[in-house]
């Protein structure tokens, strides 16, 4: 092996002998860490999250560093994939104004939130998933799964598990594409109920929508591809268990300081406690 490798003799029991580097010791310890937080975020996390997580726990290590280690380590982010178009538009329910143009920047909780419907695939058949997003935290505060696709199953569903979890005061948006479950009758009547106001993006524009579009994009990505529901129970419990236990009480988001929704919501109500 010395002659293959053209190394000394001497010098190979030298290295044998020579106690492990500082450095050498600090990348194994690391290694070990970013494995357990890539198993334990579901294999979701990059180098960016990853880092921020490694800083948390009190490791001090940059994000090129760490993608350094995760390529060692053969560690990768699930790629994203193509999903079905779900938004119906060809109706001739009315339209309500783009209230946000691309302004997703929220001041204060239940000022502005946001909803859209997805195709989720089960062996047993399709189904679809609303969520309603407050922007102010990004954190999904409602959500419905159906097999059907009309409006008193999906957006009216999620709109009333939204409302019983925030009690918000009147003046709330609702933002939307323009699908004709959100611009129905019936949903606008359930809208005016609870005092709020219609928003829908522009016609043909999916950046109007682009943060709850993303959420869906993420989710997609991170739990569903790769996995394999049997049926709507099954999905439900995924479901439940992507959205409630690690989305918006453990994933970190960018977009929030790398903190989650739920403590992102948690530090503004004490900010506003220790004001007052």
């Amino acid at each position: 092996m010395c002659r293959v490798l053209h190394v000394s003799v001497s010098g190979y029991y030298g290295w044998t002998q020579r106690p492990e580097s500082k450095r050498s010791k600090e990348n194994r310890n690391l290694m070990e860490a970013i494995k357990t937080i890539h198993q334990e975020h579901h294999e979701t996390y990059g180098s960016p999250r990853i880092a921020e997580v490694l800083r948390h726990k009190g490791y001090r290590c940059s994000r090129s560093r760490t993608a350094r280690l995760m390529r060692v380590l053969g560690i990768r982010v699930r790629t994203a994939r193509k999903f079905k178009v779900t938004t119906a538009s060809k109706h001739h329910e009315p339209i309500a104004p783009n209230l946000l143009g691309q302004n997703f920047s929220v001041e204060m909780p239940n000022e502005v939130w946001s909803s859209d419907i997805t195709y989720l695939r089960t062996d047993s058949g399709w189904y679809y998933l609303t969520i309603i997003l407050d922007l102010f935290n990004r954190e999904i505060i409602g959500y419905s799964l159906s097999s059907r696709w009309t409006a008193e199953s999906t957006v009216m569903v999620a709109l009333d598990r939204a409302f019983l979890h925030r009690q918000p005061p009147p003046g709330v948006i609702l933002h939307s594409d323009r699908g004709v479950q959100y611009a129905c009758k019936a949903f606008r009547q359930q809208l005016n109920g609870y005092q709020m106001i219609q928003s829908m993006s522009g016609k043909g524009n999916c950046y109007d929508n682009a943060v709850t579009e993303t959420v869906f994009k993420t989710l997609k990505t991170e739990w569903m591809y790769g996995k394999r529901y049997r049926n709507q129970q099954e999905l439900r419990q995924g479901l439940f268990d992507y959205i409630e236990v690690f989305y918006n009480r453990k994933r970190l988001h960018s977009t929030l300081g790398y903190t989650t929704p739920a403590t992102f919501l948690q530090q503004y109500q004490q900010s506003i406690s220790m004001a007052s």
